[in-house]
């Protein structure tokens, strides 16, 4: 009923009427037209409308401007998609510190959640093992009840069989036996609902760890899990004799990128140059970004020459593009890389092995950038 509905507004018989009273018995009613049928609830369309309303309300809560970043990290922080910038924000609103347009824009930079992702990393790795004491210990609780159970059940079936002069007394038994029995029933039922909820609990811990694993900004692996795949790597690669090879790379002049064309800008280009770059990549190549402008790739199975043949092209490739500021036409001019790549197996500890590299890049810099360096035995 509504504040419109016709039978509010007219005289007292049409309200008694619509109350069921004194109904009209000179002309009968005429039986209600049928209503169509009601479509469905679509629960996937109520949720974008609710995320959408949620993202304006947020938007104009903060008296943020609307842009491709501002939409994103919005979006990222009410659906939880990106853990480090939940935290950046939510320590700044408790700060009561201004969500500004600006910072939003900058939020989602790597290095200032590099903090964050490594406490979240330490936070699912306890989690993870309090994970599988649960589990063994359901499990194992579980099994106790059902086979408590089966003996309980077969020893309430026995307990008719007693003296007639004990009846009572029997009787009294079996109905606290079989009380027992049914509560161990229910147990056992709810170790089975906490074993399905703890597994479920473990796939949303998957799923938040490859969140925290990944560059918001272009989709690659982050530092952190760089890391873990150089460990991974050089395990495998000593244990088969393969070749390891590692490479820096950084986005010649980025700065000036910046400051011609904006931050926004920038980001696509830094989108751009990883996806030109993650096109070597395959299961024993793996790019990922380090952090800024820089991106580091590891190579298994091939030499350091043909380590160097892969990431040049990848450069020549880059260098041919040309990419074009959609937001107002203006050319970026020739945007190109330099790397330095080093063999992991030349030096006596891995870790100098990444300084070879990254002195590498350095030193093709110097030379003119635009180029793929080979680290020496000096360097490192």
């Amino acid at each position: 009923m509504s504040a419109h509905d016709s039978s509010l507004h007219g005289d007292r018989p049409a309200i008694l009427r619509w109350l069921g009273f004194g109904r009209n018995t000179e002309a009968p009613e005429a039986p209600p037209a049928p209503r169509p049928a009601a479509m469905p609830p679509d629960p996937a369309r109520a949720a974008r409308l609710a995320l959408m309303t949620d993202i304006t309300a947020f938007l104009d809560a903060h008296e943020i401007e609307v842009t491709a970043l501002t939409l994103a990290a919005v979006h990222d922080y009410l659906t939880a998609s990106d853990i480090g910038l939940v935290c950046a924000i939510d320590r700044r609103l408790g700060a009561n510190l201004p969500i500004t347009t600006e910072w939003l824009e900058t939020a989602g930079r790597e290095e200032e959640r590099v903090d964050d992702r490594e406490a979240l990393a330490a936070l699912m790795v306890r989690l993870e093992s309090n994970l599988d004491e649960f589990g063994k210990t359901t499990n194992a609780a579980r099994s106790a009840a059902n086979e408590y159970s089966s003996a309980l059940e077969a020893h309430v079936g026995g307990l008719g069989q007693g003296a007639h002069g004990t009846a009572s007394m029997i009787s009294e038994l079996a109905s606290l036996a079989r009380a027992m029995l049914t509560r161990t029933r229910d147990l056992e039922r709810e170790m089975t609902r906490s074993e399905l909820q703890t597994r479920t609990l473990r796939r949303n811990l998957d799923q938040a760890r490859r969140t925290a694993d990944k560059d918001h900004l272009t989709g690659l692996p982050n530092r952190r899990a760089f890391e873990a795949m150089f460990e991974a790597e050089l395990a495998v690669a000593a244990a088969e004799h393969e070749h390891l090879c590692v490479a820096f790379c950084d986005i010649d002049d980025f700065k000036r990128i910046n400051d011609t064309h904006g931050h926004e800008a920038g980001d696509r280009v830094l989108r751009a140059v990883a996806q030109n770059l993650a096109r070597i990549s395959n299961d024993k190549c793996h790019v990922a970004r380090h952090g800024g402008e820089e991106f580091v790739i590891l190579f298994r199975g091939v030499s350091l020459n043909e380590a160097w043949d892969m990431l040049d092209e990848a450069r020549i490739q880059q260098a041919e593009r040309r990419l074009v500021n959609r937001a107002n036409d203006m050319p970026f001019g020739k945007v190109t890389f330099s790397g330095g790549v080093a063999d992991v197996f030349a030096y006596d500890d891995p870790r100098a092995a990444l300084r070879a590299a990254d002195q590498a890049l350095y030193r093709a810099k110097e030379e003119g950038r635009n180029r793929i360096v080979l680290a020496t035995r000096s360097e490192g």
